[in-house]
Parts: C-alpha cells; structure tokens; sequence
C-alpha cells in the first residue's frame, strides 16, 4: 500500500493477562519509521463482564474446555472488543466514520515462545490470541489488523516483547539512554541506549507484573476484588523472607533473555504454590500480598542487575501499566534501582493506555507495509511486517 502523507486517526485495543478488560487508546499518527509522529488523544477503558472474563482465565489457565468453547469464545470476544471501540469512540464523540484503522491485540489464552517437540516437530512454537477481527470489521466497519504475533514467531521470534518497537519510536534520545518498563500482568522492559539504532534496543519479560498480587486478592477477597488498591492490603502485611527466598529461586529469573512469559510461568499454578505456603505455615493474607509486591518489585530490580546494567547504565526508566498504580510496588522498585523513575504520563501518555498505543501504532505500520518488530527484542531472524487485515465494510 502506498504511503500516505496525512495523519490517520488508529485505535488500539488491548487485553491482557489480567484479563480486567479492554483499553481502547484514540492516537493520531503519521509519517514513517523513525520520524513517526504519535500523538495519544484518548483513553477508554471497558470493562469485561463476570462470566467472559471468568472464561478467559479458564481457557487461560489450562482449564477444561472444548474446540467448540473456544470457537464460541474467540467470536465472543471480538463483539466485545467492537463494543470496546464503539463505546469509546461515543464517549470521545469521535465518529466512527472518522476512524481510518484499528489495531487490536486480542486475549492471549496461550503463548508459548520457546520451541519444543510436538508430534514428532522437533522445534515448533505457537501462540492463540483471540478475539475475530472480522467481527470487529463487520461491527464498526473499519478496517482492522489483529493476530501480530505469529508472523515473528515463524521467523524464529517468540511473538514477545512487540511493544520495543514502539518504544524505540517513542523515547529514543540523543544522550540519554533509557529503560521503559511496562508492569501490567507480565513485566517487559525495554532498554534504548542513548543514540541507539534499532539493533542497538533489546527487551524481554523481566517475570510477573501484577499477575501475582492480583491473583491473591482475588482469592482472598473471594472476587470481590481484582487487585489491592493503593497496597492497602500489602501495607497491612510483612514481610515472609522464607517465602521472598523461595520466589526469588525461580529459574525463570535467571534464564537469559530474548524470553518472555505468561501464565504458562506465573498463573493459577504458581499462585497455589504460594496459597499452600501459607496454609503450612499459618501466613496472614496480608502477609502473602506484601511479600508478592515485594518479590515483583526484586524481581525487576534483579532483571536489571543481571542482564541490563552490564550492558549499559540507564540515566532514566519510564514506567507505565497498571503497577504504576501500586505505590508498595513503586517505592520498593525506586529505592533498589537507584536511578529516576517517571511516569509515561510525564511525557504524554497515560501509563494505563501505553499498550493499547502501541498497538495502534503496530496497525499503522502494517498497513503501509513495514516491518514492525525489533529482532533484537523477539530473537526473530530477520524484520517481519506483522498482523492479519480484514477490511471493515463500506461506510
């Protein structure tokens, strides 16, 4: 497709691990590669309801189900990401009609990055996000890239980290080299040294973002909670240096990247391990939360000790996702990193809508034919333009 000159009007919608719902981000974009311009225009969130998000952890988690359930669920969840972009287009009283393209991730209900031998395929690697972009074509009639991970996945890529490549857009800088960590369910961080190229950045999965914490709450509150707010119940806690050790033993932590993980790493079973720890040894709930913060937090600081500060000294690390929002989790990452830590919003974007942007931005390439993923980042062979297009209808 031929380049165009004007700006275009992209949303990007996301959902992920934590499975809370669907971020829709409202970005304006033009130009080509390194000289992108992205301008963030809005942010809506919406929610799932109880019984799809209940669903997608099942499905998620390994759970019973069925080649029909699935089929049921994937079409599902694409009349709730076009219900996701319908309503937050009313809500910024953006027409629809005005809206060029969407890029949209999905619900990732398994990911697995690493080859292995299946039926006698001694090095084979797949990932299922789902969530029909026809659906999502048909019902707002625009047209709608979705699916991005496979094509870096057969070029020998994990189909993970995909957000480097935008965040090499975003906060590349002459003199200053910088990490962007994004906390949602998984924690990536993405290291830019200063004047880098794109074979200079490399990103991985540094382990669990909120997956954890929120998992306990859930389980504690009985789902009357998805996350602990403000670490009101971490804060209430103490520190369990037995179980902190155990956690930090993971071999995850130590595997070198490109590597990236999911709940296949850190889901239902690894919260279990922690529920029957503290069952064996009496812990309080709150005690458990506190320590999980804690371990996220190390588990960060441990990435950057181990595989990132040998490489290069990061004069700034910008943060965003969802554990901006857990200030336990934030004090702990601050004081163990020792360098500054701002905000995503600091420079323009709302922590909460990064990833949806991102995929926004992801879209707009694809559609006018550029590569879009970083090798460095996925381990991929070679540049791959990424994604599945499904031309929306006539408006």
């Amino acid at each position: 497709m031929t380049t165009r000159k004007k700006s275009m009007l992209v949303l990007g919608m996301m959902s992920g691990t934590s499975a809370d719902g669907i971020d829709v981000a409202l970005a304006r974009i033009s130009g080509n590669g390194p000289k992108l311009s992205v301008k963030l225009e809005g942010h809506h969130h919406v929610a799932f309801p109880a019984r799809v998000r209940k669903a997608i952890f099942r499905l998620a988690n390994g759970g019973p189900t069925t080649t029909a359930e699935i089929s049921q669920l994937n079409v599902l969840l694409g009349e709730e990401f076009a219900r996701a972009a319908i309503s937050a287009c009313r809500s910024w009283r953006v027409p629809l009609r005005r809206v060029s393209l969407i890029g949209s991730h999905g619900q990732t209900i398994y990911h697995q990055g690493a080859p292995s031998n299946f039926l006698n395929h001694p090095r084979l690697s797949s990932t299922l996000q789902i969530g029909e972009p026809s659906v999502i074509a048909e019902r707002t009639g625009v047209t709608t890239i979705a699916d991005f991970r496979p094509a870096d996945m057969v070029a020998g890529g994990q189909g993970a980290p995909l957000v480097p490549f935008v965040d090499y857009l975003l906060y590349r800088h002459p003199t200053r080299s910088r990490a962007a960590l994004n906390i949602g369910g998984i924690a990536n961080v993405t290291v830019i040294p200063a004047h880098a190229k794109p074979k200079d950045v490399f990103a991985f999965d540094t382990g669990p973002g909120n997956m954890i914490v929120d998992a306990l709450v859930e389980a504690f509150t009985r789902g009357r909670s998805h996350y602990d707010k403000d670490s009101g119940m971490a804060i209430r806690g103490r520190l369990l240096p037995n179980l902190l050790n155990e956690l930090m033993g993971d071999p995850y932590l130590q595997k070198q990247p490109p590597k990236t993980a999911g709940r296949e790493q850190f889901g239902q079973p690894h919260t279990q391990k922690i529920l029957t720890w503290g069952k064996k040894h009496r812990a309080k709930h709150e005690d458990l939360v506190r320590t999980a913060t804690i371990f996220t937090s190390l588990s960060i600081a441990n990435a950057f000790q181990r595989f990132i500060l040998p490489r290069t000294k990061i004069d700034e690390l910008i943060v965003s996702g969802g554990g901006v929002r857990n200030p336990l989790m934030m004090v702990y990452l601050a004081a163990t990193l020792g360098f500054p830590v701002i905000f995503s919003g600091q420079l323009g974007i709302k922590p909460e809508a990064k990833e949806a942007l991102a995929f926004a931005v992801l879209a707009y390439e694809s559609y006018h034919g550029r590569t879009n993923n970083l090798p460095s980042a996925t381990g991929a062979k070679h540049s791959a333009i990424l994604g599945k297009l499904v031309y929306g209808r006539e408006r």
